[in-house]
């Protein structure tokens, strides 16, 4: 049964391919297809949460862009699909890697074999590094083709473009994300570095901070996360959530503690745990914020020790983050670290 079954999946994708039996027009559904496909039980009984295209890199081992970000989402209730726009052996701090780089065209390619299946309603966009403006230009085409079919989605965009002072990504996309990518997010999660860059404000200061979002909304996402600034030695979270335009954003910062360690995949993991609990606290960015700051350091500290009791000096390479083993964590954190709202 199991040949007959394998045969006939194969003789049904042969023919749609070869005679477009199965292919749609606009959201019609022939009465042959409706009659031999079941249903899609992430759409007809979606999660209470909602269900997330997650478009990012992808690594076979290791913990960064999809293979940090899935799992955590999954693990609090969320339908996730993803998108692997690289897909790499290793993340790029090894002394080697190989794999293949998905281009815009392969990305719109999939986008329309999900439209042609009527499979692209999604309640979030997410996404991570992106390493090129004609990717970049695609993936607004995305946010475009989502909003068409639902337009409550939401997109949160982490902005990865460099980190204390240096780029990671060619110089021109950094305009592209100022003035194209910005107005159409909804929650925009950048690091002290990458605030400055969209905002033209060097962040000396908390105030400088709060203004950095202020101009950030202002631009277009009711929901920015500064996700790690250091002033003056200490590290800490500013979030602000403006719930109407025109009215003062409510804000607030978490002091981070510092640990002497370089971790990788902590950002795409910090961005998917905003998503995943300021969805189920859609009022209350705060409280979301230290659940996903609670999660992530409990899991850095897990991290710590593992490496230690394996006789690593946590201190001398970047570790990979304990991703699994820190799963309760991440589904029930205990928290830990507070928000101080600014007033």
């Amino acid at each position: 049964m199991l040949f007959q079954s394998e045969h006939a999946s194969h003789f049904r994708l042969t023919i749609s391919r070869e005679n477009h039996i199965f292919r749609r027009s606009g959201s019609s559904r022939s009465l042959r297809n409706s009659e031999m496909a079941p249903p899609i039980l992430s759409l007809v009984l979606p999660s209470e949460t909602g269900r997330v295209l997650s478009i990012q890199s992808h690594t076979v081992q290791g913990y960064v862009g999809n293979k940090s970000a899935v799992f955590p989402l999954q693990l609090l209730g969320y339908d996730v699909d993803p998108i692997n726009s690289v897909q790499f052996s290793n993340h790029t701090g090894y002394p080697t890697f190989k794999g293949q780089v998905l281009n815009g065209q392969q990305l719109w390619e999939l986008i329309e074999g999900l439209q042609e299946n009527d499979l692209l309603y999604y309640t979030h966009l997410l996404t991570g590094y992106i390493g090129s403006v004609s990717f970049l230009s695609t993936v607004l085409e995305v946010v475009n083709k989502l909003r068409s079919v639902n337009p409550k989605l939401k997109y949160v965009c982490d902005p990865v473009m460099g980190d204390e002072g240096k780029l990671y990504v060619p110089p021109e996309l950094v305009s592209v994300y100022r003035e194209k990518v910005v107005p159409v997010a909804s929650m925009l999660t950048p690091n002290q570095f990458e605030a400055e860059l969209l905002t033209n404000l060097r962040i000396e200061s908390e105030k400088d901070g709060r203004e950095a979002c202020n101009i950030l909304h202002a631009a277009g996402p009711p929901m920015v996360v500064l996700t790690s600034i250091n002033i003056n030695g200490n590290l800490f979270l500013i979030g602000s959530h403006q719930k109407e335009k025109g009215l003062s954003p409510e804000q607030f910062k978490i002091v981070i503690p510092k640990i002497p360690a370089y971790f990788t995949g902590t950002g795409d993991l910090t961005t998917a745990l905003l998503l995943g609990w300021s969805n189920k606290y859609p009022d209350n960015l705060d409280k979301a914020a230290e659940l996903a700051v609670s999660s992530l350091q409990a899991l850095l500290q897990r991290t710590i020790n593992d490496y230690k009791s394996a006789g690593h000096d946590p201190k001398s390479s970047s570790l990979e983050i304990r991703l699994i083993q820190s799963q309760n964590d991440i589904r029930n954190p205990e928290i830990k670290f507070r928000a101080e709202r600014y007033t």
